[in-house]
């Protein structure tokens, strides 16, 4: 029996290219594969690619939050224009329109008691062959006795007439009607 050598147990081989330690100062990284730097160069492309597209839809929400406000501003800017166009309509649109008696044929102007009785009130003889005074509307006149000018016979559709005496007429599906108001 020998002594020594053969008592202690073996180890097992270490298996080559193993490696337990490296030191960071003295080592070097291999190159890549092939297969690394086109997976590392499509991941990259994928990121900038992502990264404009975030860039993009950035800028096309802003651009659509400015064309919306100003859609909104255009919108209140029209809506604020047809609206004062209106007011202004109604106001200088008159509903009622200056109402004169006037003799049928010559337009000279004559009280309004002629219109609404249909005679002059001279008594004696009376002929129904329709009434020979008439309203004008709008225009001008000096007063009675003179000739009623720029006005119409008819009155504007839509509108009443007014005369000086108060009374309103307006227009109806058969002629026109009159009615007074009592002053009190």
């Amino acid at each position: 029996m020998e002594s020594g050598s053969d008592d202690a147990p073996e180890r097992p081989p270490e298996p080559r290219g193993s490696m337990r330690y490296q030191d960071p100062g003295s080592t070097t990284p291999r190159p890549p594969t092939v297969a690394e730097a086109r997976q590392r160069d499509k991941a990259r492309r994928a990121r900038e690619a992502a990264e404009q597209f975030a860039a993009l839809q950035r800028e096309n929400a802003e651009k659509r939050a400015a064309t919306g406000k100003k859609v909104l501003m255009g919108s209140v800017a029209v809506v604020g224009v047809v609206g004062a166009i209106a007011l202004g309509y109604q106001v200088l649109h008159e509903d009622t329109v200056s109402a004169t008696c006037v003799a049928d044929g010559s337009n000279q102007v004559v009280p309004d008691s002629y219109c609404s009785s249909g005679y002059a009130g001279s008594g004696g003889l009376f002929i129904f062959a329709g009434s020979p005074y008439r309203y004008y509307y709008g225009g001008s006149n000096g007063g009675i006795g003179t000739t009623a000018r720029g006005g119409t016979l008819e009155l504007p559709k839509g509108t009443t007439g007014k005369t000086s005496s108060g009374s309103s007429i307006s227009r109806g599906g058969f002629g026109s009607s009159s009615h007074g108001s009592s002053g009190s």
